[in-house]
């Protein structure tokens, strides 16, 4: 499938025996070899798909250096291994607790079946990402977000995590065993143990609307950025950046009954009449309703609906966490560039995200705002364009998404992150021989 047809099709912006060796090229499904987008292509051919908790022991004491594989979504070596990968894919099960309001679900399940379970039942998340083939593990290990400015990322909804660790010993971590450093392990990059099952808050469903308007100016956002990312439940800003202004604003709102009919202009942005996509000109048949029509929430808050899962992605992603009281001054910095990003991107997504108080999370501690980059699948092209973009935003001290390209020095990320020594201490408490540990924590989180 060549890349202008899939952009048209997929919505693009979303037991005690061991398991025997898979090897790439004689058991694994075609394709698998590479991560979703085809851009990574992983360093080992020995993968275990365990079907049981024993299963998982035995793949772990079996492995020197084992890395989790999810459902492939990251852009870069996050998820890779020189010896052994263990995908949980056939860890499906799903449990609501209506009395606790959580639900949990084994490490296989994505959010795309999540959320139609949840809903079913009369309840919901409290944030979707745009895309929903994305594993729930996946997600809340690496701190994915959705978006709004008063929403956490997906990994606050976190209540607790059942993990095996390097020893053997399945686990469960929660504010009831761990305190305050639960804080700590909820975003914990694969560095702590192999997730087979996770805990979710859930609060009662809710319907939601969304609406488009184009041609946003940039100049309104000095004065007004606030009150345009606060104008909705989540709200996106698209733009290719030229023309100085957004070609789109997404505002996804929930149904109440004194919800407004949304007016005709915007900030002097024009409310749509048509369906669009974020991609100027691409069919949108695969993105979730607009035009200000209810549905449940899990049909609206991501872009991309829920029943289309992409084989794979062809393209690439990059994306940078900065202050959200920063933010005009960050897209301002970034617009500079705009002459060499715009001929290798599909498109640039401005949102939001809440503060939280996950060490590891891109949004710990500060109120942010997320510059998120999809690029033609043209890496070469990319890859210089990388160091420039970070040199821009290196005032406001960027924190890279964790399962995405980026460029920048390790010792600039790592001093983004303010209890990154209590994070080693608890990984060294888990995993002491650093059996989870690959070419990307040992350089990014772990390295001097």
């Amino acid at each position: 499938m060549d890349k202008r047809e899939f952009l048209k099709k997929s919505g693009v912006a979303v037991v005690g025996s061991m398991m025997p060796k898979i090897a790439l090229s004689q058991g694994r499904p075609e394709g698998t070899q590479k991560n979703w987008a085809g851009n990574y292509t992983y360093s080992t051919d020995r993968l275990e798909q365990p079907g049981t908790v024993e299963e998982v022991r035995t793949a772990i004491a079996g492995s020197t250096h084992v890395k989790a594989l999810g459902a492939r979504h990251s852009f870069n070596s996050i998820a890779d291994s020189r010896e052994e990968q263990i995908q949980l894919k056939h860890f499906t099960s799903m449990e609501l607790d209506e009395k606790a309001h959580t639900v949990t679900v084994g490490a296989g399940v994505t959010y795309g079946a999540l959320a139609p379970y949840i809903d079913a039942k009369g309840f919901a998340v409290h944030n979707l990402a745009s895309l929903p083939h994305i594993s729930v593990v996946g997600a809340c290990a690496t701190g994915t977000h959705g978006s709004g400015l008063k929403n956490g990322n997906l990994s606050t909804a976190v209540r607790a995590v059942e993990m095996m660790t390097a020893d053997g010993k399945l686990v469960t971590l929660s504010k009831a065993t761990l305190g305050d450093q639960f804080a700590g392990a909820v975003v914990g990059l694969g560095a702590l143990g192999v997730i087979t099952r996770i805990t979710l808050a859930v609060q009662p469903r809710f319907d939601m609307t969304q609406v488009v308007y184009q041609h946003l100016d940039f100049a309104v956002l000095k004065n007004n950025l606030r009150e345009i990312f606060a104008s909705g439940y989540s709200v996106s800003l698209f733009t290719d950046w030229q023309n100085h202004s957004a070609s789109e604003v997404w505002i996804k709102s929930r149904v109440d009954g004194s919800s407004p009919k949304p007016a005709p202009t915007f900030h002097g942005a024009t409310l749509q009449t048509e369906k669009l996509h974020p991609i100027a000109g691409t069919d949108p048949i695969n993105c979730t309703d607009q035009l200000g029509v209810p549905g449940p929430w899990y049909e609206r808050m991501p872009h991309f609906k829920m029943n289309f899962t992409p084989s794979k992605g062809q393209e690439l992603q990059t994306e940078y966490f900065v202050p959200f009281e920063q933010g005009y001054e960050a897209i301002r910095a970034v617009e500079e560039l705009r002459d060499t990003i715009t001929p290798h991107l599909f498109i640039t997504e401005l949102r939001t995200i809440a503060a939280d108080d996950l060490w590891m999370s891109m949004a710990h501690g500060r109120e942010s705002m997320a510059i998120h980059f999809t690029w033609k699948p043209e890496w070469e092209a990319v890859k210089p364009i990388l160091p420039l973009i970070e040199a821009k935003l290196a005032p406001f001290g960027p924190r890279p998404h964790w399962g995405k390209l980026f460029t920048l020095d390790p010792a600039k990320i790592q001093g983004q992150y303010k209890q990154l020594a209590d994070f080693k201490a608890m990984a060294a408490r888990y995993d002491p021989k650093g059996k989870f540990r690959n070419d990307f924590l040992n350089t990014n989180v772990f390295g001097a």
